[in-house]
């Protein structure tokens, strides 16, 4: 199957990709085909499409009141500067005719459903990130369609004509690029990195758009002068192990193009937890308790679905400044029973108290599963 790259450069043959792969390492299998499909504004593109009279408008999912929290944003309200996780009081100040709308996560998901539907036309090698985020391996594809880029291009169609939302994707010969390739052209659009490509691709990007780079390691990486592929591809593997630790393979790696990660359809979740903010901040142990036994008892319910048994249980508290610490506690074998996790949960709710300030959220999670024979699901947060 010859790649496709109908958005950008020539179209490479499997023959191609084969000689170049061996000519670099003979040890290294054949370079696949993955497309990474990403909704455009998930949540947001929903209600919009649901309630038309929503179109067009700056919208934002989730609580309106003053302690709500926006889940996600609309392009229209983006366009403001309004965000998922901002305070909805902030979302308001940015954008004074934001409308809010209550989420509607059965209807989210059973969208998010039919969207699998349509990949699983086309590959069994499916890996959800999310409900709205997934990649797909179509080295070999069930249409016998002759290019990757087509099989993006069908799916996004039949994503706009079965559900009547716009879903964007990246194409390349791994995961790392193919996330890459998606953020191009948001929304509605399509973009290919091809092998020949790749390499360049990645040194005119910021470090900070990286996978495993999150906002403290660019910061570490630019007070080292790394700030773009270029500059992190110039530091020797010896140097990024010993800033970065066994990360630092990976950064020597991906500044090179390479991502030898497979997709996973059978990924297993690193987490499950529940949280909430409070209408009025809470200041009493036992109205802390008291409110962290709903959130054990969601996360429970998931992992007794799902036959999941964990590890680690972390604690996440916001205060009414909106900083944010978590404590965890992990042992050598699986938690027992939820009354072990809600007991490991309160234990930690005591090493942080007192609180100087009122506590506006609370979350718990837990994590580190020796998981017993279910397939994962998205890492979000449960919506209380």
């Amino acid at each position: 199957m010859a790649w496709g790259a109908a958005a950008v450069g020539p179209t490479i043959s499997d023959e191609a990709i084969d000689h170049g792969q061996h000519a670099a390492s003979a040890e290294r299998p054949r370079l696949r085909k993955i497309i990474h499909v990403d909704m455009d504004a998930f949540y947001a593109s929903v209600e919009q499409r649901d309630d038309p009279l929503l179109r067009g408008q700056p919208v934002a999912v989730g609580g309106s009141s003053q302690r709500g929290v926006v889940a996600a944003a609309s392009y229209e309200a983006r366009a403001f500067g309004v965000r998922s996780a901002m305070p909805s009081v902030t979302a308001r100040r940015r954008c004074p005719d934001l409308v809010f709308v209550k989420p509607r996560f059965d209807v989210y998901k059973a969208v998010s459903g039919e969207i699998r539907e349509i990949f699983a036309e086309h590959t069994d090698l499916i890996e959800p990130l999310s409900l709205d985020e997934a990649y797909l391996d179509v080295t070999e594809n069930r249409q016998g369609l002759p290019t990757a880029t087509m099989v993006a291009e069908r799916i996004r169609s039949a994503i706009r004509e079965r559900t009547g939302l716009t879903a964007s994707a990246g194409v390349s010969y791994n995961k790392f690029l193919a996330k890459l390739a998606c953020e191009q052209k948001k929304p509605d659009g399509l973009f290919v990195v091809t092998p020949a490509m790749g390499p360049g691709f990645v040194e005119t990007l910021s470090v900070g758009k990286f996978h495993g780079v999150g906002p403290a390691t660019e910061k570490r990486m630019a007070a080292l002068g790394i700030r773009t592929g270029a500059d992190l591809r110039a530091c020797s593997l010896a140097f990024l192990n010993a800033h970065f630790g066994k990360a630092g393979g990976h950064y020597h790696d991906i500044a090179r193009g390479i991502d030898e990660r497979p997709v996973r359809p059978d990924r297993i979740r690193k987490s499950v937890g529940a949280e909430k903010t409070f209408f009025a901040d809470l200041h009493e142990r036992e109205a802390m308790r008291k409110a962290i036994r709903p959130l054990v008892a969601k996360v429970r319910r998931h992992c007794e679905t799902h036959r999941l048994l964990g590890r680690t249980v972390t604690l996440k508290v916001k205060f009414a400044d909106f900083r944010i610490i978590t404590r965890s506690r992990s042992g050598a074998l699986p938690f027992a029973s939820f009354e072990a996790v809600e007991d490991a949960a309160f234990q930690l709710l005591d090493g942080v108290l007192p609180v100087e300030k009122g506590v506006r959220l609370l979350g718990v999670t837990l994590s580190a599963f020796e998981e017993d024979g279910s397939p994962a699901l998205s890492q979000l947060a449960l919506p209380l």
